[in-house]
Parts: C-alpha cells; structure tokens; sequence
C-alpha cells in the first residue's frame, strides 16, 4: 500500500512540474487560465480548444510560398489593362512627318523661279564679324515688282557682306547697291533651268514621301510590337488612323511640289 501512495505522488509531481515548464499561467480579478497547446482552464472549468492555424491562414501562407497570383472577383485571375498607346504613336508619327514636310518646304524655297519672292533669300547664310547668320536676321527682303527683290539691313555697315553672300548662293543674283539698300533683278530662266529645277522638285518629292513612309513603318512596328496586349479591333483602328495620316501628309507635299513645278514652268 505504501508503495502505491509513493508511486502516485512521484507521478502527480511529474505532471505538475510538466504544467510548470510547458504552460502559461495568467491570473486576473475575475477568472485565471492555464494556456496549453490545447487546454483553458477557467472558472474552475476545462475548455478545449483547437490552437491549431486557422485555414484561411494555412491556406494564405501556401499561396505566398508557391508564389500564386492574386484573382479577381470573378476568379478567372488578374487582368491587366492594356496601355492606351494610341496617341503616343500617332503623335510621334506625326512629328516626324511633319519634320519631312517642314524640310520639303525649305529645299522648295531655295529654287529660283523667274518671279520674285521674299522667302527666296532665307537660306543665305551671312558672315559678318566673324559670326554666320542667316540673310533675314540681318535684313528686311521685300518685293519691289514681279522681277525684282529689295534687301534693306538692320545695319548699314553689313550691306557688303549681304552682297557678297547674295552673289555667292546657288540663285545666279547680282544685287547691285540703292544707296543703303541691296536690289537684285532676277532673271528669266531658260528652258535648260526649267528643266533642272523641275528635275529636282521631283527628287525632293519623292525623298520627302519616303521620309514619311518610314515614320508610318514605324509607327506600325511599335503597334505590331503591343499587339499581343491590345484587341485586334483595336490594333486595325490605329493601323487605319496611321495610313489616314500617312495619305494625309503624302498629299500635302505633293501638292506643294505641283505648286512649285508650276511656279517655275509659268515663270
């Protein structure tokens, strides 16, 4: 019998110092608890508990270990918005076409008709006190009659270098100096000139065209390269907004290559 008492004693000594290491006890003014993996003790009463991880959070930690993509309401996974790139393409590719037109438009202004016009000397390039500006910086050019152009300087004393640069240029003038001023006549072309400025009206044409071309072949690859996050309904709109475009300043620089022609045969 003695025996036994002990045995039970060694035991419940166990299980207590068991508790001791293993468990949390909190005391308060109305209840304590015993916290174990899965045992309260309140009021005098056991409570069993499932101190396991709740599922949500099993579940949510899975998902950040396996790298999963976030979904949607409707659980078919996120969905990105494409990029409106539209107007960025557009806009791009109209800077450049009309960088080609505003260039057309400069070598257009170089040739010599037989007819005067104040644009005719705004490429001359002047030099004076050492520094190169162009012709209508340093002087007003203005039209005296059909055949002949006025070149009156901010300055006086620059009227020598404005001759010299006139003469110079591919135009064939021979300003002769007015007092303060510069007048040039110009003369009549003959039909071999006809020819070579028309000649060269059609180059400038053509080289113009392609320049915008490669600003629509552009503007097509970068569509082409967005196609596969862009709608195919939406891929052909801006590919017709870009030829819409493309035709557009095609026209405007044949039409002012026609212009030009006739401006030279009718000289």
């Amino acid at each position: 019998m003695m025996a036994m008492f002990v045995r039970r004693a060694l035991s419940s000594r166990n299980a207590i110092g068991f508790l001791r290491r293993s468990s949390v006890v909190v005391q308060s003014r109305d209840f304590s608890f015993i916290s174990s993996p899965n045992l309260m003790m309140m009021g005098g009463r056991d409570l069993q508990f499932d101190l396991s991880m709740p599922d949500f959070l099993r579940d949510s930690r899975r998902g950040f270990a396996k790298g999963k993509k976030s979904k949607d309401d409707s659980g078919t996974g996120m969905v990105d918005a494409a990029p409106d790139i539209g107007p960025t393409v557009k806009a791009a590719a109209s800077s450049q076409m009309e960088a080609a037109i505003d260039a057309l438009s400069r070598d257009l202004t170089k040739l010599r008709t037989g007819r005067a016009a104040p644009g005719m000397l705004d490429h001359i390039v002047v030099e004076t006190g050492g520094v190169k500006m162009p012709l209508n910086h340093l002087a007003v050019v203005s039209v005296l009659d059909p055949k002949t152009l006025s070149v009156n300087p901010y300055d006086p004393d620059t009227v020598k270098e404005l001759e010299k640069a006139i003469v110079a240029s591919p135009l064939g003038l021979n300003p002769k100096l007015d007092g303060q001023r510069l007048v040039a006549s110009i003369p009549a072309l003959t039909k071999e000139h006809i020819q070579a400025m028309c000649k060269i009206v059609t180059k400038s044409s053509e080289v113009v065209k392609q320049s915008i071309r490669r600003a629509r072949q552009k503007a097509l690859d970068t569509i082409k390269k967005a196609g596969s996050s862009l709608p195919k309904d939406e891929v052909k709109r801006l590919e017709k907004e870009v030829d819409e475009l493309t035709k557009k300043f095609v026209k405007s620089a044949e039409d002012m290559c026609k212009s030009k022609e006739k401006e030279i045969t009718e000289a």
